[in-house]
């Protein structure tokens, strides 16, 4: 049976309800319109509130995303591996200042329809053409399961460096001999704006041979490609399921427990190439950003929002990713789905147990920061497309 959260830890904090307490932390209550008063409709969190927390993550979190290509067009090549059908696409894009293409590499099952796709952000660049059977991208369990794997090869969509990462698809954009502006995105949204590029073929494929069901495609990333899957997942609501895989600091864990785990400062420090320049501003300050975690997953509804954590992963505070989780709740409410799953919201819940409530699901492996069997044996036996 499934049992509601328990709403002691998510009360109002404030007369103006503008917050709500997530393990002693005041967060920012996503149902909170700017102009003041609180979101009441499924109806007014799309046309009012939606919009507002968007702009406010691109503006001081992710940066700007890419536009729109002026021109899409794809390539490609078939075999066999994996246990089923191999086929690699390159997908080739234009922008105003010129092109760029990058390969997602679609894996389907034998025989059969698949059950449904799990889209990779492969920020590894390690799914080539005959991957391996076990850990991060398991393709012969994917595709024994009746599932698809999409795997995109993000180093191609922008290079994880802060010296090159401008020479995938960004530079296709902006002129190359300028500096970006302060608040465009960089290469996280950069591989969050390629996820929606293989959403674009994924439609297209539909028609063909595979029977992918675009209606039924998981975007799905793990670290540093789970910041990325959760900021496609807010921006594009084509995505049915969005993933978080052990995403940490700018991904699901909540950004106010700025001391547990990898900081605001951290991050940008040791990775300047991952978020705008307009991010920098919060570092030491993490109370000052008009925005937290909990409200990115909740972009994502009525969308399945899928978090996982791992009880050793430090870094990534797998305790904060479990608040912002259930910080999230309140709007997936608004569609009647706002059941988490968990026993109670007490930290932590059991390991190794997935636990699904009707649009939103949580699991806490035991160990450390990785993508695993463990991982992947919860996702494919947890019937993730069905409500």
């Amino acid at each position: 049976m499934t049992i509601g959260v328990d709403r002691a830890p998510i009360a109002a904090a404030s007369a103006d309800q503008a917050a709500i307490l997530l393990g002693g932390l005041e967060v920012p209550d996503p149902l909170a319109l700017d102009s003041g008063g609180r979101v009441t409709s499924a109806r007014q969190w799309e046309q009012q509130r939606r919009p507002e927390l968007l702009k406010a993550f691109q503006e001081n979190v992710y940066g700007t995303s890419l536009l729109a290509p002026t021109k899409t067009t794809y390539s490609e090549d078939s075999g066999g591996s994996g246990g089923g059908s191999t086929k690699k696409v390159t997908i080739m894009v234009t922008g105003p200042e010129g092109k760029a293409s990058f390969t997602l590499r679609l894996f389907t099952p034998s025989s059969g329809k698949p059950r449904g796709t799990f889209l990779l952000i492969d920020h590894r660049g390690s799914v080539g053409d005959d991957p391996g059977s076990g850990g991060y991208a398991p393709v012969s369990t994917i595709t024994g399961g009746g599932y698809a794997l999409a795997a995109l090869n993000a180093e191609e969509v922008a290079p994880d460096d802060a010296g090159s990462y401008r020479t995938g698809v960004i530079n296709a954009f902006y002129p190359a001999g300028q500096d970006l502006p302060a608040d465009a995105g960089r290469t996280i949204s950069a591989w969050a704006w390629g996820a929606s590029r293989a959403m674009d073929y994924l439609q297209t494929d539909a028609a063909t041979s595979t029977g992918i069901d675009p209606s039924k495609v998981a975007v799905i990333g793990h670290s540093r490609g789970g910041k990325a899957a959760l900021w496609a997942g807010a921006q594009d609501p084509r995505f049915p399921v969005v993933i978080s895989n052990n995403s940490g600091s700018t991904g699901a864990k909540l950004a106010r427990r700025d001391s547990a785990g990898e900081s605001i400062a951290a991050i940008n420090a040791q990775f300047p190439h991952w978020f705008p320049e307009t991010y920098k501003r919060f570092a030491g300050n993490a109370d000052a950003l008009p925005v937290d975690q909990n409200e990115l997953l909740a972009l994502i509804a009525p969308g399945r929002a899928v978090v996982a954590s791992a009880a050793d992963d430090g870094n990534a505070d797998p305790q904060g990713e479990f608040l912002s989780y259930l910080g999230a709740a309140p709007v997936y409410e608004l569609y009647g789905l706002g059941e988490t799953g968990l026993p109670s919201a007490s930290w932590p819940p059991a390991t190794g147990k997935g636990f699904r409530g009707p649009g939103m699901s949580y699991h806490l492996r035991s160990g450390g920061h990785g993508l695993e069997d463990a991982d992947w044996q919860i996702y494919l036996g947890s019937d993730l497309f069905a409500r």
